[in-house]
């Protein structure tokens, strides 16, 4: 079983930039397809982005192009989310996410087995 930790997320201004960690406690983390979601207050939880096993596959969602960047290092067990521009509307508690599947990525919150407790991330305009 894989537990994930998370950290990075606070306060930050609109326009502004945080960069997320998730912290892995199993070696086999480099046989996981690993995903980034997020909940905001209310709402459901929404798929941010995914990085396959070797980092050689990412995409994102629609609302998050060109602003977040996710990354891993397989040999420190960690995986990284880049967020620049924030918007207020990307407020929301950020989780990371480990599955065994691998293509095609997926974007389904049920395809993944292994959920950290997550970080807040709060955007203030």
């Amino acid at each position: 079983q894989v537990q994930l930790i998370e950290s990075g997320g606070g306060l930050v201004q609109a326009g502004g930039s945080l960069r997320l960690s998730c912290a892995a406690s199993e070696r086999t983390f480099s046989f996981y397809t690993m995903g980034w979601f997020r909940q905001a207050l209310g709402k459901e939880r929404e798929f941010v982005g995914v990085i396959t096993w070797n980092g050689g596959e990412t995409r994102y969602a629609d609302f998050v192009k060109d602003r977040f960047t996710i990354s891993r290092d397989n040999a420190k067990r960690t995986l990284s989310l880049q967020m620049n521009s924030l918007k207020p509307e990307d407020t929301a508690v950020y989780y990371c996410a480990a599955t065994i599947r691998s293509h095609p990525v997926s974007d389904r919150t049920s395809d993944y087995s292994y959920w950290g407790q997550g970080t807040q991330v709060t955007v203030s305009s």
